[in-house]
């Protein structure tokens, strides 16, 4: 038998054709096309693609033509993309969404209702640009849509979007007032509502995930609308381009000092200057502030007739000793000072500050403060009469000059206190105070001791514990910026460890303070008097107390070559200012002072303790007579022998003097007419005064005198310090300058 015609070849043929027939199907069918695009433009009708079934179609491309029924779309079942934009569509999804059905464009066409989209389930981004919608509805089902896209509508309210998972939406061109219906869209990342009618930015305060807003042509008018996003974090881009808001001055920086992570506004990059300015302009740091306080007050000084005053320091070592507490309202610090200045009422005055605020319950003008008004305030600033200004919740302090100079006429140190911004102003002056920073450690203690006093609103008393943490930082951001810490949980414990401060800082011995007539002042110098028992001092005047910062070095051992050149040394200065030995005439006197630097320390008594000025007993009556009776000399010297050489022959330096002392060497010795030495120049040992053992580079201080006392008044009869804390100052003393 043929095995073509046998039953086993018959059936392998028959399977043969199967095969190409199957074959041949696939290869022609239009459901193998995946994606489809239609280039006429005046196409209207795709009805025609039923008949083929796509079901294997997954894009389908229909723009700009004049389509009107989809209902093709119906039959593919595993389309995934659809851009049927710019057509003339005027119902909503009319067909039965495919169930796949991801991405939708159906902008520009005639649509005016939207219907559900349940069944779309896929749905991601759906674009509805430019149709007549008024409303959004039907999309609560679609969990997985991302990009929603409703620009050039007529909405008039935002609605029908909670719980979408979107990350961008755009609203442009409709006709939104408010912004509303977005709190539980909570993964929205893009948001353009630009070209409406908002007016507020309220509404977006809970889209922490936002990061680019655009709100242009809009109608917000306020830049502190911009709080309203101020604490969403990720906002990177903002554009407020043609709103009213941008004809306020300052509206760049303004907005950029609210919207600090903002790095795009108005579509330009936001640079780090800018930052920086906005800050320094809107809110600067206590830094800033004061230094520009300072130069406030120094050009207005300026402006004004310069005169000395009695602060004034005579030389950089002994400035006009002031101590200065500050810490954070509340903390006692007026109370520290009332008593501290009834304790050591000889050596503190209480300086008096203005402030613009009204009087606390038991303040008093001209004893806690001088009250005035911003106007007065603001004429005493131009009229230069301030040494530092601070503004504190509003409110300006000032510590005048006139307070200053009533103390120091009277012989007194200056004792305030203030808040941290005063001692940052109060640090750019020629001041030197000692700080020292009252600090509460136990919060709640502090806090209800704030309460108790029942003048200070809920506000008040959150900002004085909110900064807490700063003044307990200053110290430690900055080593170096107080000189001392007192914890002041219990008042009667932070004034006796204050009390033993100051009277360390004064060097005062016995426990009786500054009203002990027989209190000392250590010296590193056994051989010097106290200021107290200085001459030239004025009988029955207190002398003005100096603050010692640092505790004095030993001084270093002296070779023999250093004190042999040290006798040398002064003994040509001897020479210099006695006017003796041949060839030594006014000229090397003027040339010594005119090479000399300016010590600017104050003329001493003629007579010297230590000898360095002494004429030596041997010298003749006729050589002292040289000295001092010369006309010709004392018409040509640039300055008279008993200011300068008293000025001079004070706690002087050597080592300052070293190149001044040897030029005056060279000159003495190119003026000598004879080879042989005079017997009228001593060439014994001198016993060093304790100033000019001193070794030449050394870095110990001397001792210098206290600030000369002025017209002071008698003194008011002293008033024992009270057991307890006074809140009321002794009279004749004068305010703080902020809250104690």
């Amino acid at each position: 038998m043929d095995f073509l015609t046998s039953p086993a070849g018959k059936y392998r043929r028959h399977i043969i054709d199967l095969y190409a027939d199957k074959k041949k199907e696939r290869r022609w069918s239009p459901a193998v096309y995946q994606s489809l695009s239609l280039p006429s433009p005046n196409l209207r009708d795709v009805s025609a693609l039923c008949s083929y079934a796509p079901v294997h179609l997954q894009k389908l491309e229909l723009p700009h033509k004049k389509i009107r029924d989809l209902s093709c779309i119906s039959h593919m079942l595993n389309l995934v993309i659809l851009d049927a934009s710019h057509n003339e569509i005027s119902d909503c999804f009319e067909f039965q969404p495919p169930r796949k059905l991801q991405e939708v464009n159906l902008s520009y066409n005639l649509m005016s209702k939207m219907k559900d989209l349940a069944a779309c389930t896929y749905l991601c981004k759906l674009d509805l640009d430019c149709n007549s919608f008024s409303e959004i509805a039907g999309l609560e089902r679609c969990r997985r849509l991302r990009y929603l896209s409703v620009a050039n509508n007529s909405l008039s309210r935002i609605s029908g979007l909670d719980g979408l998972p979107l990350t961008h939406l755009c609203l442009r061109g409709n006709q939104l007032r408010r912004i509303e219906g977005l709190e539980n869209v909570k993964s929205l990342q893009v948001l353009d509502l630009s070209q409406n009618r908002i007016t507020s930015l309220s509404g977006l305060e809970n889209l922490h995930r936002l990061v680019s807003v655009n709100l242009e042509n809009n109608q917000i008018h306020e830049i502190q609308e911009c709080k309203h996003i101020q604490d969403l974090s990720l906002v990177k881009e903002l554009s407020l381009t043609g709103n009213p808001v941008q004809e306020q001055p300052d509206y760049r920086l303004a907005v950029i000092f609210l919207l600090q992570h903002v790095s795009v506004l108005d579509q330009e990059i936001v640079t780090a200057e800018e930052k920086v300015s906005s800050v320094n302009k809107f809110d600067p740091p206590m830094e800033v502030v004061a230094a520009g306080d300072h130069m406030t007050q120094l050009v207005y000084q300026m402006l004004q007739p310069q005169v000395i005053y009695d602060s004034t320091p005579p030389s950089v070592e002994t400035p006009y000793p002031m101590l200065v507490l500050t810490g954070p309202r509340g903390c006692g610090k007026r109370e520290l000072v009332h008593r501290l200045c009834q304790e050591f009422s000889k050596l503190f005055g209480y300086g008096i500050c203005h402030t613009t605020r009204g009087p606390y319950r038991g303040e008093e003008d001209g004893i806690d403060y001088r009250f005035v008004s911003e106007d007065d305030f603001q004429h005493m600033i131009h009229m230069g009469k301030f040494i530092q200004t601070m503004r504190y919740e509003g409110h300006q302090f000032g510590l005048s000059r006139d307070s200053v100079e009533g103390l120091a006429r009277d012989g007194l140190a200056c004792c305030t206190h203030m808040e941290l911004e005063g001692v940052l102003s109060l640090k750019k002056t020629y001041f030197e105070p000692q700080y020292i920073l009252l600090l509460p450690t136990r919060v709640e203690t502090y806090k209800q001791h704030l309460e108790n006093r029942g003048i200070y609103t809920p506000l008040q008393i959150d900002v004085a514990v909110s900064r807490l943490d700063l003044y307990a930082g200053i110290n430690t951001k900055r080593p170096g910026f107080l000189d001392k810490i007192i914890p002041c949980d219990d008042w009667e414990d932070a004034y006796r460890t204050l009390r033993q401060t100051v009277k360390e800082y004064l060097l005062v011995d016995g426990d009786d303070g500054g009203n002990d007539s027989r209190a000392s002042f250590h010296s590193p110098d056994p051989e010097k008097k106290p200021p107290s028992q200085r001459s030239g001092s004025r009988p029955g005047s207190a002398c003005v107390p100096r603050f010692t910062r640092t505790e004095e070095k030993p001084r270093p051992e002296e070779t023999p070559a250093e004190r042999a050149s040290l006798r040398t040394r002064q003994q040509l200065l001897r020479e210099a200012l006695a006017g003796i030995g041949p060839g030594i005439g006014p000229g090397v006197y003027s040339q010594l002072f005119k090479r000399s630097p300016e010590t600017g320390q104050p003329s001493l008594p003629n007579k010297d303790p230590g000898g360095l000025g002494t004429l030596r007993p041997e010298r003749s009556r006729s050589q002292q007579q040289h000295r001092f009776s010369s006309a010709e000399f004392r018409s040509s010297s640039d300055l008279s022998i008993p200011s300068s050489a008293g000025a001079l022959l004070g706690p002087l330096d050597v080592s300052i003097l070293g190149q001044a002392l040897e030029t005056l060497k060279d000159d003495v010795a190119s003026s000598r007419t004879s080879e042989t030495p005079h017997s009228d120049i001593d060439h014994r040992p001198v016993a060093a005064s304790p100033s000019s053992e001193r070794r030449p580079g050394s870095d110990v201080k001397a001792v210098l005198p206290p600030i000369p006392t002025g017209h002071k008044s008698p003194a008011p009869p002293s008033l024992a310090p009270s057991p307890g804390l006074s809140p009321t100052p002794p009279a004749g003393h004068g305010g703080a300058n902020t809250e104690g």
